[in-house]
């Protein structure tokens, strides 16, 4: 373990929102504790010199992009709207991405009325384009070679169309239920999002590095694990092969001899994918038996 009493990492995360809980969960996975006060918002590390910041999700990126944070843990879509703004001021000094998580999925996509008829992009030619995204959103339009206006709108950009304000949207989606509810239906979709673990462009020093190192080690375990599952079953050494395969996600499974069996064996694997009802009674048809599933705590690789 690094030992140091000066360094401290710090951490941006959201304070609220739909990132906040999974960011605080993964950290607390990773095994960090810490003590945070009543409407505090920094969380002190007493295990691990790292600290976590709890700020908006739009300050994260800029936090992390002028080395006041280390690291930040925010969405793909804050941060390609931040990355192209600072390429149109140009600014050459970018965060670096340094993990996408498996978590806060969602997508940005155009919301039509109901009574508009949708074929594509040149829909789009000559429309009014609500959304908080206008630096995304023109960089596709250019990409597309359409001409529209995207106009600014934060808040509940869901209402924009029938506040006449503008003629569609682009928002972010995750079941679609809240533009159905405003009688917009989805169409396409300009980027998938999803939480994502940035670092400061500044150099860091050796302490810093090795913590970060750590740190990222311990994430890509708790991810690993996520779906990840330890199965136990008994099998005849002639169904091995098949048995081998229908183990998803498996690389090498751990074979053992059983005791006063000389045609069957124990077989342990891990399977990095979901193991259903389905993968057991497949696995059971092809001679498995004594079938035992596990969740993985924690996995180091």
């Amino acid at each position: 373990m690094i030992k140091t009493d000066e360094v401290r990492i710090k951490i941006a995360i959201q304070k609220s929102g739909r990132l906040t809980e999974h960011s605080i969960e993964l950290l607390t996975r990773c095994g960090l504790t810490y003590s945070r006060g009543r409407d505090q918002l920094i969380c002190y590390g007493e295990n691990m010199p790292v600290d976590i910041l709890l700020v908006r999700d739009d300050d994260i990126p800029g936090l992390v992009q002028e080395n006041i944070c280390d690291l930040g843990i925010v969405g793909g879509n804050i941060i390609e709207e931040l990355r192209l703004e600072l390429i149109k001021k140009g600014t050459k000094r970018l965060f670096n991405v340094l993990e996408r998580l498996n978590y806060g999925h969602c997508r940005l996509s155009f919301g039509i009325p109901e009574n508009v008829e949708y074929i594509g992009a040149k829909t789009l030619k000559g429309k009014k384009i609500a959304t908080t995204y206008p630096l995304i959103v023109e960089d596709y339009l250019k990409k597309q070679n359409v001409n529209a206006t995207v106009v600014e709108f934060s808040g509940a950009v869901e209402i924009a169309p029938s506040l006449g304000k503008a003629d569609l949207i682009c928002d972010l989606v995750s079941s679609g239920a809240t533009m159905k509810a405003h009688g917009l239906f989805e169409a396409d979709t300009i980027l998938e999002s999803t939480a994502t673990l940035i670092q400061s462009p500044e150099a860091l020093s050796k302490t810093k590095k090795d913590w970060i190192k750590l740190l990222l080690q311990r994430i890509r375990g708790v991810l690993q694990v996520k779906e990840s599952k330890y199965i136990m079953l008994h099998a005849p050494r002639e169904a091995l092969q098949e048995i081998r395969r229908l183990l998803p996600g498996s690389e090498a499974p751990t074979i053992i001899p059983l005791e006063g069996f000389k045609d069957k064996v124990a077989v342990h694997a891990v399977c990095r994918e979901n193991v259903f009802w389905e993968t057991l009674e497949e696995l059971k048809e092809a001679g498995a038996s004594s079938m035992l599933v596990l969740p993985v705590e924690k996995m180091l690789a």
